[in-house]
């Protein structure tokens, strides 16, 4: 996952939605590896130290053997990663987008399924 404040330039996580992701994919049983550039402390204090969270030191750290990528937060630095990187990285090329960072065309040119909210699966023919 990346981002973990509701928004960027803050480390506020009152109401983030990344809290709701996170505690869901608890529920299910997964294990989360997270990168926010200024939340991660935040984070911590809300949640202490778990097995099934792992926050990372940068974002490319939280993608190593993932099954996909949340995006939650529109930080700048999430703008414009190395897509070869993140397909290389993640089990599958999958990534969910809630803040529509991405051109799904650009998306589908690197082989990555792409779902943004509000958009749906992004199929380009």
């Amino acid at each position: 996952m990346w981002g973990l404040a509701f928004k960027p330039n803050t480390d506020d996580m009152r109401e983030a939605p990344s809290r709701v992701i996170i505690e869901a994919l608890w529920e299910a049983g997964a294990t989360v590896a997270v990168h926010d550039p200024v939340a991660m402390p935040e984070a911590r204090r809300l949640y202490g130290n778990r097995k099934d969270l792992t926050l990372t030191d940068n974002p490319q750290a939280a993608l190593k053997g993932a099954d996909a990528l949340i995006i939650v937060t529109e930080w700048q630095l999430f703008r414009s990663p190395d897509f070869d990187e993140i397909k290389a990285a993640l089990k599958e090329p999958l990534i969910f987008d809630g803040r529509n960072l991405y051109d799904p065309a650009l998306m589908k040119s690197f082989g990555i399924r792409y779902f943004a909210v509000g958009r749906g699966e992004s199929v380009i023919a």
